[in-house]
């Protein structure tokens, strides 16, 4: 048999949206489980009633066919909240409680959900490299200006040897109760204590270089590892190289790399390609050539006999570092240089050359 929303809600079918709160208000107030005259059943009919009839489309959807299409509403397990007996929070969000958060409330009620310790804020820089420090990795050393981990207290924020003393503000608990008003009553909310910042003591005498607080904005040196083989556009992440925080984890420190190009070298893979030029005659007859690899080492590669223009001649091992020794290789790419102007007797000669088919 259809549910009858209406009925569930004690309000008539022509009810303006003001009544159906106020009548959810004032059944929720009633039969909320924590209360003593609740009701788990009946609070969650209510509940499922509300979350229809204070949506304007699903209202009218349930007055057309008595039932719901959209959304969550009419269907028990609709929202995903298995844990809370498939209750549906959208009607709260959609109507009716403006500003109110309805994950702190359901917190507060069942016991709250574990907190994670607080994290300090990530830092983001940039960093240009030339091509050959991309290539086989660097180390730069940066300055930067953050909230570090006080370094005469260890983030105690008591000076050296001080004794600390029970917070007076938390007793000790590290944690503060307050009570305050919700639609369900009066709820117990639980924050950490800002004096003792949680641990539920305080330092006799605070440390004079951060004020007690643990943490202090400086000046600082950081070092940045960069792998080789890195792209343009990457990132190095560095772990709690960020901002520092009291009583919590730092952040971390995001550098974005940015790679000039190299006039005579590119990078594909772990592979490293040049263009190298030839002569017409070394193409045909094949020849030896002295080139520069990127570490400035200088090698000799061998043009074969007859190459085509836009072979790849292949140096085994002068790539890109792999893994430990392992290296991409260098590939040498051939364009054969053709001459503009030919003297009487090199024009002779390849006239005879055409002569036998070449």
């Amino acid at each position: 048999m259809p549910k009858d929303y209406y009925k569930t809600l004690g309000v008539s079918k022509s009810a303006t949206k003001e009544d159906i709160k106020k009548a959810f208000h004032k059944l929720a107030h009633k039969y909320h489980p924590d209360k003593k005259t609740g009701d788990e059943k009946k609070f969650k009919e209510i509940s499922e009633a509300y979350s229809v009839l204070s949506d304007d489309k699903k209202r009218a959807e349930y007055d057309s066919y008595g039932r719901v299409f959209s959304g969550t509403g009419g269907s028990a397990n609709a929202s995903g909240f298995e844990g809370f007996g498939g209750f549906d929070f959208s009607g709260f969000q959609q109507a009716g409680f403006d500003g109110v958060d309805i994950g702190d409330i359901f917190s507060e009620f069942f016991g709250g959900f574990s907190r994670r310790p607080p994290r300090g804020r990530d830092i983001s820089i940039d960093v240009e490299l030339s091509f050959r420090e991309a290539v086989f990795g660097t180390e730069r050393r940066v300055l930067l200006t953050k909230t570090i981990t006080c370094d005469v207290c260890n983030g105690l924020g008591a000076e050296k040897g001080a004794e600390m003393e029970e917070c007076k503000v938390c007793n000790g608990k590290g944690k503060i109760h307050e009570n305050r008003a919700s639609i369900f009553g009066s709820v117990t909310s639980v924050r950490p204590c800002a004096s003792c910042r949680g641990i539920g003591r305080v330092p006799k005498v605070p440390c004079k270089n951060c004020k007690g607080l643990g943490v202090l904005r400086k000046e600082t040196e950081a070092a940045i590892t960069i792998p080789a083989g890195i792209n343009n556009g990457e990132m190095v992440r560095l772990t709690g190289e960020g901002e520092a925080i009291p009583q919590g984890t730092a952040g971390d420190l995001y550098v974005k790399i940015h790679v000039h190009p190299d006039a005579q070298f590119s990078k594909e893979g772990s592979n490293l390609l040049m263009k190298l030029n030839v002569k017409l005659s070394d193409a045909l007859l094949g020849a030896d050539y002295v080139v520069q690899t990127l570490e400035g080492e200088p090698i000799s590669v061998r043009i074969p006999q007859g190459v085509a223009f836009g072979e790849i001649i292949r140096v085994k091992g002068r790539g890109v570092p792999i893994i430990k020794k392992e290296r991409g290789d260098l590939l040498v790419k051939v364009a054969i240089d053709m001459p503009g102007k030919l003297s009487a007797t090199a024009r002779k000669a390849i006239e005879e050359l055409r002569k036998e088919g070449i």
